[in-house]
């Protein structure tokens, strides 16, 4: 069980604060319940289910896209065109490893991200997409198959505070975020969106996984900045870590290198610095 000094909003994470963040309904014609869970049509055309358009039978044409009305009405075959189908899987990755655990103003970095990949999840479901999750802890990983609607961000806000908790009582050695990342390329199909939240210094030795997992998907890392990275106060700090204790200016975090590097990787880098 979580202390009572923890149990505190930005310090504690709560399934009911990533419930919140869900958007209000959008007005729109909804997915057809006939499509598969995940599914969108593209622009191109396809074997979809949305009708794209109605046009003249050219040779080629599948004879089993006629459409009878408006052949009867021109006198002459007419075909149906349709969107092709193409997966809308988001896959939410958040980093509660013990580097996540702090922050110096409103949240733990963790925190900040769970709720940054809260919003993202909520976005995928309400557009008719699927969303799963996989949570990077030091007591190993944790995974939620990807699956569409609001029971399933529900499903993603509760397995994320509960293992946020684990997290604030893990006390043990650090875990690596490469073997993670290559059970995300397991869980991810191709065509699909993935999205890490971790900090600055969560991505040590992942270079090659990233670049796999970027092969055939649309992956971002969401870097979490706390206030005092990103915007260190200008006055002179004491920092003490076991025995030792040192005085000195904070330097604010320079994220472009980073940046740079996962663009080179196939990755779209983002910021998250407040």
């Amino acid at each position: 069980m979580v202390a009572a000094a923890l149990d505190r909003p930005g310090l504690r994470l709560t399934a009911a604060e990533l419930i919140a963040l869900r958007p209000p309904p959008r007005s729109g014609r909804a997915r057809p319940a006939s499509r598969r869970p995940g599914a969108i049509p593209a622009r191109t055309a396809g074997q979809g289910m949305d009708l794209r358009e109605i046009r003249a039978f050219t040779d080629g044409d599948d004879i089993r896209r006629i459409d009878p009305a408006a052949t009867a009405r021109t006198g002459q075959l007419h075909v149906r065109s349709f969107h092709e189908d193409r997966d809308d899987t988001t896959l939410l990755v958040a980093d509660f490893r013990h580097a996540m655990l702090w922050g110096t103003v409103d949240a733990l970095r963790s925190v900040r991200a769970a709720r940054h990949l809260a919003r993202l999840g909520w976005e995928a479901v309400a557009r008719g997409g699927s969303v799963g999750l996989l949570v990077a802890g030091d007591d190993g990983p944790a995974s939620l198959q990807p699956n569409t609607g609001a029971a399933q961000m529900q499903a993603v806000a509760v397995m994320l505070a509960a293992r946020h908790d684990a997290a604030l009582l893990r006390r043990g050695k650090a875990a690596a975020l490469g073997p993670v990342i290559a059970q995300a390329q397991r869980i991810a199909p191709p065509g699909s969106r993935v999205h890490l939240a971790t900090g600055p210094d969560g991505l040590e030795g992942t270079d090659a996984a990233l670049a796999r997992l970027a092969r055939g998907r649309t992956v971002a890392v969401h870097l979490i900045l706390d206030p005092a990275e990103s915007a260190p106060p200008g006055r002179v700090l004491s920092v003490s870590a076991g025995g030792t204790a040192r005085r000195g200016l904070l330097a604010p975090h320079d994220p472009a290198p980073q940046l740079a590097l996962l663009r080179t990787l196939g990755i779209e880098p983002h910021v998250l610095a407040s």
